[in-house]
Order: structure tokens, then C-alpha cells, then sequence
């Protein structure tokens, strides 16, 4: 499905993955309008600029109807219940709701949605199929938001992403460097992809005829965090990470084995298959 250069796309929440989105309709010459609470510099690629917050129920009124696709990028402001209900129940909501929806030939709205919405610890197999049961706010609001995007009537798809990382977010890299990366006595299987092919695969999802309505976003390798550490160690001539006692399976991003055998099947190719492309790009540039 080729991109409408006559039909703009809107990408609420152009930050750090839709700056990269809004890069790539450029590219393909698709016009595009970025929102965001502010701009401190221009939006890429001469998108037109929507200086506004979904918070503001007034925003709703002033949204382009000439639509043809909607990426919900947003990002609560705070790590509390408050912040994400917000975030991603009370403003989708209100999008839906909006007259910017009704109006304008939308086909599609692409949800970034998180692997937080599954609550394994165990280390097992999980994918688009897999219980949902998050012990955490977040994972539940998140599983509110998907669900008031199904029972909507319009077309979309929610796009479960694993940890984000690339330019600009380089913790696992400075811990390694600084001496300060740790790990805990027992195995902890993390996933993540890369800024780059989140954005490269919701502009595939934008051409896809018939996309299927969830997909897991994560790259081709769960890996065990201390393998990661230790990779990155090497690569960087660091120390290795240091042995502690509060790591558990717990932790960030849980402990559990996201498949994204969806998210291939769709056709698309990652750019970064796994951390060692992904993290040796950064290093190459000198991150």
C-alpha cells in the first residue's frame, strides 16, 4: 500500500521515536504533522508543527482532519498511575472521540504499546498470544488503552515494544564504561529493539494491505543481561560487570522471552537484528 503524498499523517508524541518516524515519511515524501507539548527546535523534515497537550481537552478541537494515518507515540510525564492513565486511557480516549477522527479518512492508528503488559518472570516464551496479567500500572493502563482502541470500530494496530534504545539512550553503555553494571546470581532474559526499527516498522505497518490488529516489537534475540554486559564489556576494553546480590528476575523489563516471529512474518527486515549490530553502531560512532 503505497503512502498518500496527499494525505498527512499525524504522530502524537513526536519525540524520540517519532522524530526518527517523521524522518522516514520525509523520505518517502508523505507530509506529516508532529505534536508535542513543546518544540525547542523545529520538527524533522518539515513537518508541520502542533504545539499542544493531550491533557487539554481543547487540543481535540484543533486537530487536522485530512488524516489518513495517527501514530500515538505519547509518554506520560511521570512514572505514576496518574501519569499514564492520562497518557494513554484519558487521551486516546478523547482522540477517538475527536471530531479529527470522524472526519478524516483515517485507515489506520499504530499504538505504541509495551512489552509491559506481560507479567512473566520466569524466563518463558512470550507473544502476541500470551496471558496478560502485569503486576504493575503501567502494564495495566497500557492493556486499558489497547482495549478501547478494539472496541472503537476504527482500524488499528498495537504495537507491543520491548525496551527502546539507540542515539541518545545509552545507559547499558555508560554503566559499562563508568564500572558501574552489575548483575544479579540468576539468569535475566531482557529484550529490546532499536530506535530505528521502531520507526521503520511502523512505517511498514502504514503500507502493510491487511496488518494484524497486535504485533510484539522486540529484535530477533532475547538475551540474558549478563551476556549483554559482558559483550559490551569487551567491546569497549572495560571491566567486566560486577556480581550482585539485588539483582533479580524482578527487575527491569522482567524476565521473559519475547518472540517477534509476528513482526516477521509481516516482511519486515530489521536494520538491527540484535544488541551486537545495534550497540556496535553506537560504539562505531563513537557513543
Amino acid at each position: 500500500m503505497p503512502l498518500d503524498p496527499h494525505s498527512p499523517v499525524l504522530v502524537l508524541g513526536a519525540g524520540y521515536v517519532g522524530e526518527a518516524l517523521l524522518q522516514r515519511l520525509a523520505d518517502v515524501g508523505c507530509p506529516s504533522y508532529a505534536l508535542r507539548r513543546r518544540f525547542e527546535q523545529p520538527p524533522p523534515a518539515g513537518a508541520r508543527a502542533i504545539t499542544a497537550d493531550l491533557n487539554d481537552p481543547g487540543t481535540f478541537a484543533e486537530l487536522p482532519r485530512d488524516l489518513r494515518f495517527i501514530v500515538y507515540l505519547l509518554s506520560p510525564d511521570a512514572s505514576t498511575d496518574h501519569a499514564y492513565r492520562a497518557a494513554y486511557v484519558t487521551g486516546l480516549e478523547r482522540l477517538l472521540a475527536s471530531e479529527a477522527v470522524r472526519s478524516s479518512p483515517v485507515e489506520r492508528i499504530l499504538f505504541a504499546s509495551s512489552t509491559a503488559v506481560y507479567g512473566q518472570t520466569d524466563g518463558s516464551l512470550v507473544d502476541e498470544q500470551s496471558p496478560t496479567e502485569p503486576e504493575g500500572f503501567a502494564g495495566r493502563r497500557l492493556l486499558q488503552a489497547e482495549a478501547a482502541l478494539r472496541a472503537s470500530g476504527v482500524p488499528a494496530v498495537s504495537v507491543r515494544f520491548a525496551g527502546i534504545y539507540g542515539p541518545g539512550r545509552q545507559r547499558l553503555l555508560t554503566s559499562v564504561r563508568e564500572g558501574t553494571a552489575s548483575v544479579g546470581p540468576r539468569p535475566h532474559i531482557t529484550n529490546r529493539i532499536h530506535r530505528d526499527d521502531c520507526a521503520g516498522f511502523l512505517l511498514h505497518l502504514m503500507q502493510l494491505e491487511r496488518p494484524e490488529p497486535l504485533y510484539v516489537g522486540v529484535d530477533d534475540e532475547p538475551s540474558d543481561l549478563r551476556s549483554v554486559l559482558e559483550w559490551l564489556a569487551q567491546m569497549l576494553g572495560a571491566p567486566p560487570p560486577r556480581m550482585s546480590d539485588a539483582g533479580s528476575a524482578r527487575g527491569r523489563g522482567g524476565n521473559k522471552r519475547c518472540s517477534n516471529r509476528r513482526l516477521r512474518a509481516s516482511g519486515y527486515e530489521l536494520a538491527y537484528p540484535t544488541f551486537r549490530e545495534g550497540y556496535g553502531a553506537l560504539i562505531r560512532a563513537g557513543a
